[in-house]
């Protein structure tokens, strides 16, 4: 299997729901080319205020989703799965990564993206997340939203 890609976006913004926001939109774009998407929060909380938005972020689509772990036909019938911990080995076409370091299993996605806010503290814990994949041998690329 070969690397993934990654993408870090950087956004204008601090807030942690404009993070959350983009986070639903890349989710909804994968779905719309047929992808099954992991989305990695930083943990319970965060988990709950994503599965909330997913539901209401756009006036115009809903975002197919769950929260793992679920019931296997759930899953096998969700697109996008949201968790705190551990990932599920069914979605592997687009992980979204809200959470702090890079995951251990970053390498079995086809595609990597981070989020990164505005804030300094966000943008220098994005700076060792792209030297820790760099260092796996990966090649991220970098998109301002």
């Amino acid at each position: 299997m070969s690397a993934p890609k990654v993408d870090f976006y950087l956004l204008d913004s601090a807030d942690a729901r404009s993070r959350l926001a983009t986070a639903c939109r890349l989710a909804e774009k994968a779905v719309e080319q047929g992808l099954r998407v992991a989305v990695r929060t930083s943990g319970p909380g965060e988990t709950a205020e994503l599965d909330e938005l997913m539901w209401t972020f756009s006036d115009r689509s809903f975002v197919p989703h769950g929260v793992w772990p679920a019931e296997p036909d759930f899953v096998e019938a969700t697109p996008v799965m949201i968790s705190g911990g551990p990932l599920p080995d069914s979605h592997s076409d687009v992980l979204i990564n809200l959470g702090g370091d890079v995951p251990a299993e970053f390498g079995r996605f086809a595609r990597v993206c981070e989020i990164v806010a505005g804030d300094e503290d966000a943008k220098r814990r994005a700076r060792v997340r792209w030297r820790a994949y760099k260092d796996a041998g990966v090649a991220p690329e970098s998109h301002n939203l």
